[in-house]
């Protein structure tokens, strides 16, 4: 079966704040080039949706769509966009993916027929109360056992998608991700763990943490 690698890479990238956040550059390559680079060893092709203008750079073993104006906009057109009949939705602002986690949530695809990448939430989660003045204090204690935090990639067959997409736009449904929407869908969507290095850049104290994972990971180039 024909595999296809799609990212949605059309966002503005206010909250960074260095203009299309896939173009953003950490130790000399861009978001978008380490994604695609750990992506096209596994697929068939890859295919991405950039800004309205913008192009990819040559030499990237990748395609490009005019994407939409939301992230569920533009994977609905990068769906149709591509023949494969099983996908891999990944985010460009997730640069630091390893060979190992894109085997794992791909055998999860193509044995359970949807899959997604996550990390069992470590950390102690709070509801926060409100104080007089509107600012958070601590509030209601938020039990972790069995909460996941969900990442990319995340992958499936892309009739189920593509149908599941159509569904959430005939009916006015926004879904944060498309496992999410797979999963409202009616669809069973596979957890896979996923690493701790495979953050999202979203803000500039992200990219100081990229930085240092970058020269890292640029060394291990079995990762």
């Amino acid at each position: 079966m024909k595999i296809a690698a799609l990212i949605p890479a059309a966002g503005a990238g206010t909250r960074l704040g260095r203009g299309p956040k896939a173009f953003v550059e950490v130790a000399g390559r861009t978001l978008l080039a380490r994604s695609i680079a750990a992506l096209a060893p596994h697929v068939d092709e890859v295919v991405v949706a950039l800004p309205a203008g913008m192009a990819l750079p040559p030499g990237l073993p990748a395609r490009s769509i005019e994407g939409g104006n939301t992230r569920q906009s533009s994977v609905l057109r990068l769906l149709q966009a591509t023949d494969a009949e099983l996908v891999l939705i990944h985010d460009a602002a997730r640069p630091f993916l390893s060979a190992a986690v894109t085997r794992a949530v791909l055998e999860a695809m193509q044995a359970f027929g949807a899959a997604t990448v996550a990390l069992p939430v470590a950390d102690t989660l709070l509801r926060a109360a409100e104080e007089e003045d509107g600012g958070p204090s601590w509030g209601e204690r938020v039990e972790r056992s069995g909460l996941w935090a969900v990442q990319t990639p995340q992958a499936g067959r892309r009739e189920w998608l593509l149908a599941a997409h159509l569904k959430a736009q005939q009916a006015g449904f926004e879904a944060t991700d498309d496992a999410g929407l797979l999963h409202w869908a009616g669809h069973p969507v596979r957890l896979v763990p996923g690493e701790a290095s495979l953050l999202k850049v979203t803000a500039p104290g992200d990219l100081l943490l990229a930085q240092a994972l970058a020269a890292m990971w640029d060394a291990s180039p079995d990762l």
